[in-house]
């Protein structure tokens, strides 16, 4: 089984804004505690994009975990667009999709995408405003979304669904955009073979470490510093140096890090049996959902 040597998770976030407040990233490696990744003033979504073609460029030996769903539900309906002729058939065909009709959008936004005329029919953009194509409910979920919450691992909100605090969709779509324009330069699992050496992406469920880390499900988030050592300690890591502000964007990279480090050498975590090859070219796996 392949190893890494260092491992970092990406909290990600959708909003308008040019460096979103959400955006947090942390990187762990063989020895010493989590650590923070911080620009100045804080991170783009180009400059994670950027800091990826860096990592790629250098041939770190890296697993990066990003909290995003890196594909919408294909396998309910046989597509991802019902009554859409354009609808794509692959996952890394609807990034280029997605990327496509939002390339007038600024800081990697998916403003364009939701407005056309056939993409915005599968959404519920507002309360007053849902598309006649949305299934109404929680929305459509993927495989590994439905199986989450099956088993209990997570309780996972549908991309499709853009209301709320809970919404993962815009986060998702702009993700989407971002692995495009890395154009193949980091294989990402499960749409791609584990590389022998290099760096590769996965898609991660912070609430996934949270448990892990011992936080009792609907209280997932750490708002302080001595809830952060404990979910660490749980983890067998050591506390960082002491943050500026202990928001739960910062707190779940650093957890969700040092969760990777040690599920990364679970060998059942990259062999889901609800992972067929069809599910994994179209919507992809959560890491870490077995």
């Amino acid at each position: 089984m392949r190893r890494f040597t260092h491992f970092t998770c990406v909290d990600w976030s959708g909003a308008k804004t040019e460096r979103p407040k959400g955006i947090a990233a942390a990187t762990i490696g063989p020895d010493g505690p989590p650590a923070l990744l911080s620009p100045d003033p804080r991170w783009s979504r180009e400059d994670v994009r950027d800091w990826l073609l860096r990592v790629a460029a250098a041939k770190q030996d890296m697993l990066i975990g990003f909290d995003l769903s890196m594909a919408l539900p294909f396998d309910d309906a046989g597509c991802y667009f019902p009554e859409w002729e354009d609808s794509p058939s692959r996952a890394t065909d609807l990034w280029k999709l997605v990327d496509r009709l939002s390339a007038a959008d600024p800081y990697l936004n998916v403003l364009s995408f939701l407005d056309h005329s056939q993409a915005a029919r599968h959404f519920r953009h507002s309360r007053d405003y849902v598309g006649d194509l949305f299934t109404g409910g929680t929305g459509r979920l993927r495989v590994v979304e439905q199986y989450q919450r099956e088993t209990g691992q997570a309780n996972s909100a549908s991309c499709f669904n853009l209301v709320g605090a809970a919404q993962v969709g815009k986060s998702s779509l702009t993700g989407m955009r971002m692995l495009h324009q890395l154009n193949g330069v980091i294989p990402i699992w499960p749409f791609d073979p584990v590389p022998d050496s290099g760096p590769m992406i996965v898609e991660i469920y912070t609430t996934v470490a949270a448990l892990a880390a011992g936080l009792p499900k609907g209280k997932s988030k750490i708002r302080d510093r001595s809830g952060l050592e404990t979910a660490l300690r749980t983890l067998g890591a050591a506390p960082p140096a002491k943050l500026r502000h202990y928001d739960d964007h910062s707190t779940d990279a650093l957890v969700t890090a040092a969760w990777m480090k040690n599920a990364s050498e679970d060998t059942r975590l990259w062999h889901p049996p609800k992972l067929t090859d069809a599910i994994a070219q179209k919507e992809g796996w959560t890491f870490g959902v077995f």
